[in-house]
């Protein structure tokens, strides 16, 4: 391990930590967000209106860094920006190993204080061999160790993926948004504007992060493009790597330098660049969460034929446009596949051609019993690589309130087939005119590892991603 990557995961898994600043305005965010830490949490604060409200709350105060006896490995600073070059240097005389600065009004303002205050931090840092992670930013996320930079974010469970992002607020909504459908990360880190560490080398540590499957980053821009684009052709070769890039239009490359003082890179230019390393590209946060479920969840293909099982005859026409849409195909089953669903599926209403419009055959109860036929004969078929089956949640709403236990029959029927079969399923729940019943459904098939999407377009999109993907880590040339 490289030295800044081995002081970069000292950074991410401290020993002690030291809040800097956090006052009862704040609603003392940052000391009530490392309640979870495991180890010792230090606060430093002089002015004396804050200092009873945080010994009240449990939390040793000191009114400098130097005061506090043995090392501090991690430190968030939440004073005002006159006085960030004092903390910065109290951080380097302490011998810290990183310091995230909550801190903003340097050059995102494009104002010359702004931007000679953050030189001056910069310089501070860079001189002492200091980590500044930011400024105009949230920091650092373990969660294994409870080290958050949110009270909401869960904490105690160890994950798989790692989170880099220029926006403090997309890093929580991630880590968020992600634990409930399924995504638990390793580490996460908002940067902010990356004056002394850039998205290259937080991109770097992830790489060779043992605890890290997938790393997914919010991107507006990067100094060093071309060591950018030869890390994530690294970084392909050994796991997926997901980038939403904000600053895609030219209002938001202007809102971007505004945000974090990036300057965004020209859209066919970054385009190339992530087709050539293998880069997945999402355009939001639900996209990105979406690629991540279908990267994590599925089963590899490098094939693009499509199984579809649908519920209704409009629905079988949509979930069709929505796959073949994305560059998937929805080819004719195989003579044997038409034989087998002869002698039992209910064609009153329904067909099977490709997509199976199943509603009549499953939908009398979900009887258990015909989806698992449903979904083996698409796993034998020699036509299919890929299965989509959507759960008609209007069909649910009264079954599930007269008989509650077929919603986890249902479950085990899919998490049991998902287990055993070698191809992908993906598995689509859309919203209900009972608003209680989706999240009610998404909640019992997350726990049972389904990678669940509110819309056919998502799971096509998603899909689609991750076949790319895997396609490319076989050499395909697409």
């Amino acid at each position: 391990m490289n030295d800044l990557r081995q002081r970069l995961d000292r950074a991410f898994n401290p020993r002690s930590v030291a809040v800097v600043g956090d006052k009862k305005a704040l609603g003392y965010m940052w000391l009530n967000a490392m309640r979870t830490f495991q180890g010792p949490i230090y606060s430093v604060q002089i002015d004396p209106a804050e200092i009873e409200g945080i010994t009240a709350l449990g939390f040793p105060n000191y009114p400098r860094l130097q005061d506090i006896e043995g090392p501090v490995d991690y430190v968030v600073c939440a004073v005002p920006r006159q006085v960030a070059p004092r903390i910065v240097a109290d951080c380097a005389e302490k011998g810290v190993t990183a310091v995230a600065l909550f801190t903003s009004g340097f050059a995102e303002t494009g104002e010359e204080e702004g931007e000679r205050l953050q030189r001056e931090i910069g310089e501070i840092a860079r001189r002492n061999g200091l980590l500044l992670i930011g400024p105009n930013c949230m920091g650092i996320y373990n969660p294994r160790l409870g080290l958050r930079h949110s009270p909401e974010q869960p904490a105690g469970e160890a994950g798989n993926v790692a989170f880099i992002s220029q926006s403090g607020t997309h890093c929580i909504n991630f880590s968020l948004l992600g634990y409930g459908q399924g995504i638990r990360c390793s580490k996460t880190v908002s940067m902010g504007n990356g004056e002394v560490l850039d998205v290259c080398d937080y991109l770097d540590y992830f790489i060779h992060d043992n605890e890290t499957e997938l790393i997914a980053a919010y991107v507006e821009g990067v100094k060093d493009g071309r060591r950018f684009f030869s890390l994530l052709k690294e970084a392909a070769r050994c796991k997926p790597v997901v980038i939403w890039r904000g600053g895609a239009t030219q209002a938001g490359a202007r809102a971007a330098f505004s945000h974090t003082a990036s300057l965004a890179t020209p859209g066919h230019v970054w385009k190339a660049l992530m087709r050539q390393a293998g880069t997945i590209e999402a355009q939001d946060l639900d996209e990105t969460l979406d690629v991540i479920k279908a990267l994590l969840y599925c089963r590899p293909t490098t094939g693009r034929r499509m199984g579809l099982i649908a519920m209704t005859g409009g629905q079988s026409v949509v979930i069709t446009d929505a796959f073949e849409g994305e560059g998937l195909e929805v080819p004719l089953l195989t003579p044997s596949s038409y034989k087998e669903l002869a002698s039992f599926f209910n064609i009153i209403g329904g067909s099977y051609r490709n997509p199976l419009d199943a509603g009549g055959t499953v939908a009398m109860g979900f009887a258990p019993n015909n989806v698992q036929r449903l979904l083996d004969i698409l796993d034998r078929d020699e036509n299919v690589d890929a299965i989509a089956f959507e759960v008609g949640t209007g069909f649910l709403v009264r079954r599930i309130r007269e008989q509650p236990h077929l919603l986890d029959s249902l479950a085990q029927t899919l998490s049991t087939f998902k287990e055993r079969s070698s191809k992908p399923l993906v598995v689509v729940v859309h919203p209900s005119h009972v608003e209680e019943v989706e999240p009610m459904i998404r909640a019992r098939f997350v726990k049972e590892g389904l990678p669940v999407f509110s819309s056919f377009r998502r799971a096509a999109r998603a899909l689609a991603r991750a076949i790319a993907y895997w396609r490319f880590r076989q050499g395909y040339e697409d």
